[in-house]
C-alpha cells in the first residue's frame, strides 16, 4: 500500500449538514466542535443547519469548513489512524497545520477566522468568480486567460483541469472561448476570485496577522500549495503568499507519490480531492473520511 497520506479540502466542499454525524457519533469529533463554539457561537449550527446560501459565504465557510476538517482529523485518530503526510487544498492548509502540530487547533480556528475575514473583505470590492475548465491543457487555459482581461489560471487541480479566477463580467466571455476550443467550463459554488492577483490585498494583511501567532516544527511533512513542495523555511511567508498565488495541487500531489505515497485520505466533506488524486494517477488510493460510516469502513 505504501505511506499514506491526509489531505483537507478546499472552500467549496462544503454542504448543509455536514458533521452532524460525526457530533452524534464520536467523542473526539464532538469535542473538537464543542471547543470550537466556545470560541464562537454559531459554529455547530453553521455546519449541521444552514443554508447552501449561508455556507457560500466566505466569512462562513472557511470556520465552519476547518471545524469539520479538523472534527474528521479527530475521528480518524479516535480509530487509531495515523499518517506519515499532510496537505491541505487551499483553506484545508490550515488545518493540516494543526495535523502536523504547527499549531493547536484553537490558534488555527484564530487564524482561518481571520484569513476569511480579510477575504471577504477584499473579495466585497470586486465582483469575481471561479470557473474550473476541463478537457484542455494547462498550456492552452493559460493562452485563453492572456486573452480576455482580468481571468487567471488559479488552481493546477489534475491533469485537464485548471480552476480560472476572474471578474463575473469577463468570465462569459472565457467561458466561450473554452467551448470553442472544445473544453468544458463549470462555475464553482464560492464567493470571489481566490488565488488571484485580486487576493493580493488580504494576503499582505494576512502577513500581519500571522505575526502573531508562533509555529512549531512540523511532526510531519506538510506540502505548500504555492510550491507543490514540502514546506521549508518560512512557512508564514508561504502561508500569506498562497492566498494571491495558484494552487500547485496537481505538481504536490505528483511530489507526495514520488515520495512513497501511495494512498491518500481526505478529511472534508465530499470526495473532490479523492477524485482528482485518481486523475493524477489512477493506481493510486484514494479514500473519503467524509462521513462518520466512511471512517469506520476505512482500512489502511
Amino acid at each position: 500500500m505504501g505511506e499514506v497520506a491526509l489531505l483537507f479540502s478546499g472552500q467549496g466542499a462544503q454542504y448543509p449538514g455536514m458533521g452532524q454525524d460525526l457530533y452524534d457519533n464520536s467523542t473526539a469529533a464532538r469535542e473538537v466542535y464543542d471547543t470550537l463554539e466556545a470560541m464562537r457561537p454559531g459554529i455547530k449550527a453553521l455546519c449541521f443547519s444552514s443554508t447552501a446560501e449561508e455556507l457560500r459565504i466566505t466569512v462562513n465557510t472557511q470556520p465552519a469548513m476547518f471545524a469539520t476538517e479538523c472534527a474528521i482529523a479527530a475521528a480518524l485518530a479516535e480509530k487509531g489512524l495515523t499518517f506519515s503526510a499532510v496537505a491541505g487544498f487551499s483553506l484545508g492548509e490550515i488545518a493540516a497545520l494543526v495535523q502536523a502540530g504547527v499549531v493547536s487547533l484553537e490558534d488555527g480556528f484564530r487564524i482561518v477566522c481571520e484569513r476569511a475575514r480579510l477575504m471577504q473583505m477584499v473579495t466585497e470590492k470586486y465582483e469575481t468568480g471561479m470557473s474550473a475548465i476541463l478537457k484542455l491543457s494547462n498550456e492552452k487555459v493559460e493562452e485563453l486567460c492572456s486573452r480576455v482581461s482580468d481571468v487567471y489560471p488559479v488552481n493546477y487541480n489534475c491533469p485537464g483541469q485548471v480552476v480560472v479566477s476572474g471578474l463575473v463580467s469577463s468570465l462569459p466571455e472565457f467561458e466561450e472561448l473554452v467551448k470553442e476550443e472544445g473544453g468544458r467550463a463549470m462555475r464553482l459554488a464560492v464567493s470571489g476570485g481566490f488565488h488571484s492577483p485580486f487576493m493580493k490585498e488580504a494576503g499582505d494583511m494576512f502577513a500581519e496577522v500571522l505575526k502573531e501567532f508562533d509555529f512549531r516544527k512540523p511532526s510531519m511533512p506538510i506540502y505548500s500549495n504555492v510550491t507543490g513542495q514540502v514546506y521549508d523555511g518560512d512557512m508564514k511567508e508561504l502561508l500569506s503568499r498562497q492566498i494571491s498565488s495558484p494552487v500547485r495541487w496537481q505538481t504536490l500531489l505528483e511530489n507526495m507519490m514520488a515520495k512513497g505515497i501511495r494512498t491518500f485520505v481526505e478529511s472534508g466533506p465530499g470526495t473532490t480531492l479523492c477524485g482528482l488524486v485518481k486523475k493524477t494517477d489512477k493506481t493510486a488510493g484514494a479514500l473519503s473520511a467524509a462521513t462518520w460510516q466512511a471512517i469506520q469502513d476505512l482500512s489502511i
